[in-house]
Order: C-alpha cells, then sequence, then structure tokens
C-alpha cells in the first residue's frame, strides 16, 4: 500500500445502551413521551388507572368498616340503654321500700330506745317492738267506754287552743277517712262522677248526705270530695245521688289509687247498683 493513499475508516459499532444515554442527554424528555409508541401510551395509561383505582377502593372498603364499626356501637348502645332501664325499673320501687321501711323503724323505735338506752338495755329493736305494743295497747285501751271518754275530754281541752286545733281536726279527719270503724267522719264511699265536663269522670269519696229541699220539691245530694294533691288537699261537690256511679272498690283501693296517681287502677271496674236501683232506693228514702 502506498503512502500516500487515505486509510479506509472503520465504524465500530456502539452498544445499544451507549447509544440510548446519548439520545436520552440529547432528546428531552417531553419529546420522547411525545413520540413514544402508542402502545407504550397506553400501557402508562393503564398503570395510572391503576394506580388511580387503589386508593379508591380502599377508602370504600375504609368506609363500609366505618359504618360497620358505627351500626354496632348503636346496637350495643342500644342494648346497654335498655336493659339499665330495666334493672332501674325494677331496683327502685324495692329500693324505695327498703328505705320507707328503715326510715319507719328507726322513727318508731326512736320512741322508746332512749330510755332502754338510758337503762343500760341495748338491744336492737326493742324500741320498736314497744313501741307497735303501746299502740296496740292503745287501741284496744281507746275502743273502750273509758278510753272514749278520756279522749273526748282530751279532745275537749285541745279544741280550746286557738292554733292547735285547727291542726289536730285536719289530721283526725284525714286517719278518720281510713279508719276501720268507718265512722261518721270516715270517707263512706268510693265514687265516680262526671267531671270536670262531659265524657270525663273523676274519683271521689261521699262524706255526707244531704236533702236540697226547694219551693216545690226536694233532691237527695251527696258531699263527694275529690282529692286534687294526693289526699289531704282536694274539691268539694254537691253532686245528685242519680249522678253518682258506685264502683266496686272500696275506701282503702280508692285512697291507694288516689295516693298512687292512678297506677293501682284496676283493669275492669264494675257498678255495684244500676241507675233504677238508685232511683228506687232514693224514693224509699224520700218516703
Amino acid at each position: 500500500m502506498a503512502m500516500g493513499e487515505a486509510k479506509p475508516s472503520v465504524l465500530i459499532p456502539m452498544p445499544s445502551r451507549d447509544r440510548d444515554r446519548d439520545r436520552d442527554l440529547l432528546v428531552p424528555p417531553a419529546a420522547v413521551a411525545t413520540h413514544a409508541s402508542p402502545s407504550t401510551r397506553a400501557g402508562a395509561g393503564s398503570d395510572d388507572d391503576d394506580d388511580e383505582s387503589k386508593p379508591s377502593s380502599a377508602s370504600a372498603a375504609a368506609a363500609a368498616a366505618q359504618s360497620g364499626r358505627e351500626a354496632f356501637h348503636k346496637v350495643v348502645h342500644s342494648w346497654a340503654s335498655k336493659k339499665f332501664m330495666t334493672g332501674c325499673v325494677i331496683l327502685f320501687p324495692i329500693a324505695v321500700t327498703f328505705y320507707v321501711t328503715w326510715w319507719f323503724f328507726r322513727f318508731v323505735d326512736g320512741f322508746f330506745s332512749p330510755i332502754y338506752a338510758h337503762l343500760g338495755i341495748n338491744i336492737f329493736g326493742l324500741g320498736f317492738v314497744t313501741s307497735i305494743a303501746f299502740i296496740f295497747v292503745v287501741g284496744v285501751f281507746m275502743s273502750s267506754w273509758l278510753g272514749a271518754s278520756i279522749l273526748g275530754l282530751g279532745e275537749w281541752f285541745i279544741k280550746r287552743m286557738p292554733f292547735v286545733r285547727h291542726i289536730y281536726n285536719a289530721s283526725k279527719q284525714i286517719s278518720a277517712a281510713i279508719s276501720p270503724d268507718q265512722n261518721k267522719h270516715a270517707f263512706k264511699e268510693v265514687v265516680i262522677i262526671r267531671h270536670p265536663r262531659i265524657g270525663e269522670y273523676a274519683f271521689g269519696f261521699i262524706t255526707s248526705e244531704v236533702l236540697l229541699q226547694g219551693y216545690s220539691s226536694e233532691e237527695h245530694m251527696c258531699c263527694v270530695y275529690v282529692p286534687t294533691n294526693h289526699l289531704y288537699i282536694g274539691d268539694i261537690f254537691l253532686v245528685s245521688s242519680n249522678d253518682v256511679i258506685r264502683p266496686n272498690i272500696s275506701v282503702r283501693e280508692g285512697i291507694e289509687i288516689v295516693v298512687s296517681g292512678g297506677m293501682s287502677m284496676p283493669q275492669v271496674l264494675s257498678i255495684l247498683e244500676s241507675e233504677p236501683n238508685q232511683l228506687s232506693r232514693i224514693r224509699s228514702n224520700r218516703s
């Protein structure tokens, strides 16, 4: 080969990795993305969709779990509330009964227990037993002629006192209402009257009976006491005997109904005497 001749150029193939690196350095990434093949863009889009679908499915699962926990909490709260109220309803009357009984026991025991304590006798309940025995003896003694005479003499002195006599008379009327003797001062019968308007009725107690006389006629009236505040405050009505309904309950049962606010009311009430029988009885009383 001659010295003046040029040497033929030899092309050495470059590795594909080097070509890709050089292309990345020369061509901007945006252009590469623009000239990418449709299949490549479609693959990238599907990857993005998968990435977006994954958070949405995770949030739906979290929302479902949250709603499930809230529903479970509501069910547990409702069940616990019902059971708690059931326990309160059952235990409340028991607690009140024990409390009132214990208070009554301590109150009655307090009359004679100081006397026994002064004598050096400390026996639990001895004052209560003594008080009950004393009340029984007073009841037996006052039922006799001598006891009634002493009681009448004591009432004569009490009724001469300006302020004490009003308290004694009111308390005596209340105690006479539940007296087993059913004397003239006690509630005679439990009745139902139409009050305060047509279609409404009220419980009352007959305290006395009067004869209302007019110019040409007379009418048999009943004095009916209708309690408005438990038993010791109420209204008095003069009701015709024809308008009085007599149910099949005693005076004690009527007092229990009034004191309990109607909770001890029997489910069925029957009338002891019909209207024709009442009219015939009134006519016989007038004759």
